[in-house]
């Protein structure tokens, strides 16, 4: 009888690790397969920022973004890039960090910015024009480095 109730919790164990590794594919291993690169903000005022960053190209990379992530160097970030343009809505689902959300044209000028969105909202955050990319940062990157419509990216996604 012990047995039996052993192989029975054992089984019923089993199920609901898997389960769980199920609903968290993208917290196993948020960084694989994100390229990584470099790009420069240059302001309106002629200061120049650098950010080191992931690109999400794939509409998985996209969709998945900085899900599950628990913390964001100053200076990092991640560029979803989108060919062709197009109007882009996005929300913090399984995103437990506040972010800065720059929405690019396509010649690389910053049209709209979203500063410190909220942690785990389903809100839709929409570009409100077709864009090129969005350039996801630390919550209150904007404020502090004065970042406003009008500066421009440079990336080779721009060129």
């Amino acid at each position: 009888m012990k047995l039996a109730h052993a192989r029975s919790t054992a089984f019923l164990l089993a199920i609901l690790l898997f389960a769980l590794g199920a609903m968290l594919p993208a917290a196993q291993g948020f960084q694989a397969g994100f390229e990584r690169d470099e790009l420069v903000i240059e302001t309106a005022g002629g200061a120049r920022h650098g950010f080191r960053i992931e690109l999400a190209l794939s509409p998985d990379q996209q969709q998945q973004g900085l899900m599950f992530r628990r913390e964001l160097a100053a200076d990092a970030g991640m560029l979803f890039i989108y060919r062709p343009r197009q109007m882009v809505s996005m929300w913090m689902r399984n995103t437990m960090i506040p972010l800065d959300m720059l929405f690019i044209a396509e010649d690389g000028v910053i049209v709209k910015v979203v500063e410190r969105t909220v942690p785990l909202s389903l809100a839709t955050i929409s570009s409100d024009r077709p864009v090129r990319a969005v350039l996801e940062v630390n919550g209150g990157t904007a404020a502090r480095l004065r970042l406003a419509p009008g500066d421009r990216v440079l990336h080779r996604a721009f060129e």
